[in-house]
């Protein structure tokens, strides 16, 4: 009998500031509506110097870890384009911070915005031949491409952790997947630039191109159509991104489909749309925001693209548990959004400006107003140095 692996957990973390687009439009002299409704934002997530992937990483993860299961934790996957170190991977360091098993795997894996997926991906092979064990697997980023420029708007940050195991809580994944990777310049950032270089309108039409490529294989794979599903989960870089996505494969559907796999997308995009851009952990804030607000049922199939500039794409699908509910804390994750403050476009510039400086001088950060369980206190001897609640 094939024992189904897949999410069994799902935590969330964003620090506790946020940008409020029309404020950054007025601020720009733009017309609110060209953020607000041609890019489909609300709020960007601001994050504060004593914030890095590491940390909101492990915040992340302590939503979904008890002492028992960090005790049978396996293996981390660590999917970021934001790391801080260009030999030492990102896991390592969460494995430290949250008290994993030293006989723990930690690896740091990068593809833009793809890292995270890869991880889920090999997560899942890896608790097929091991039934018992349990993968931990991270998307964080921090998504800068700094003032006044033009991929602005769509900044924000934030870190998802998944608990992957088999008989999972929240998604049974399918086995088969599509994927497809070409050579093309439409998003990177060289060693030296602490910002992403982007060309916009050409990233949004491979991210479209590659959609329909890997649908259309994992139909031809599978003999699946449109009418299989009951909700498609998105890479959402920004939240319009997605929704031309989705518009690409409706037209296949009937009318009532259309309407509940457009419900299904407004619901998956819901908390986006208030954090903005997480890279790897963008697809699946969308996830978790679809089963927060969606009207899912046990049993239900669900489609999900995953993207990253560069370029790799992968559509693979899965099946709502009826346990799904129990496998996220929705009351921390309403409350942690709902409470987060406000700040001004002077402020968050000045917190922009504020981020640990790319050069090897000691630093102490201002910490006394941190509130995370986890927090960056500032670097020593050029070693990052963080700290625990």
């Amino acid at each position: 009998m094939t024992v189904a692996v897949g999410i069994d957990k799902l935590g969330f973390y964003t620090p506790g500031l946020y940008l409020d687009m029309t404020d950054l439009a007025h601020a720009r002299g733009a017309e609110p509506n060209k953020y607000l409704i041609g890019i489909g934002q609300s709020k960007q997530a601001v994050i504060p110097p004593t914030q890095d992937v590491v940390t909101m990483a492990a915040n992340a993860a302590e939503q979904i870890l008890t002492p028992a299961t960090k005790a049978e934790i396996s293996m981390v996957l660590f999917g970021t384009e934001s790391g801080i170190d260009n030999s030492k991977a990102t896991a390592v360091y969460l494995a430290h911070l949250l008290g994993l098993p030293s006989n723990t795997r930690a690896v740091e894996i990068k593809q833009a915005c793809y890292g995270a997926t890869a991880g889920l991906q090999l997560a899942a092979d890896f608790v097929r031949a091991r039934p018992t064990a349990k993968v931990l697997v991270i998307g964080a980023d921090i998504a800068r491409y700094g003032l006044r420029s033009a991929g602005e708007v769509t900044q924000g940050g934030g870190a998802v952790a998944m608990l992957v195991t088999a008989n999972p809580r929240i998604l049974a994944l399918d086995a088969i997947s599509s994927y497809h990777t070409a050579d093309v310049m439409d998003f990177w950032r060289p060693t030296y630039r602490t910002e992403a270089l982007v060309d916009g309108k050409y990233s949004t039409n491979v991210y479209l191109d590659f959609f329909q490529q890997v649908w259309d294989d994992y139909q031809a794979q599978t003999h699946r159509t449109i009418a299989d599903f009951s909700a498609f989960v998105f890479h959402l870089p920004f939240t319009k991104m997605g929704r031309k996505g989705l518009r690409q494969i409706l037209p296949t559907a009937t009318s009532a489909q259309q309407a509940t796999l457009t419900a299904a997308f407004e619901a998956s995009q819901a908390d986006n749309r208030e954090v903005g851009n997480l890279y790897t952990g963008s697809l699946y804030l969308s996830l978790l925001s679809l089963l927060r607000h969606g009207n899912l049922q046990g049993g239900e199939r669900l489609g999900l693209f995953s993207y990253g500039s560069g370029a790799e794409g992968e559509f693979f699908s899965g099946t709502v548990q009826p346990t799904f509910q129990q496998g996220f804390d929705e009351d921390f994750l309403a409350n942690q959004l709902a409470d987060r403050q406000a700040v001004s476009v002077a402020e968050y510039e000045e917190i922009y400006r504020a981020q640990l400086p790319n050069d090897s001088r000691d630093v102490q950060l201002a910490v006394g107003q941190e509130t995370a369980p986890y927090y960056l206190a500032g670097r020593q001897h050029e070693q990052r140095q963080y700290r625990q609640q």
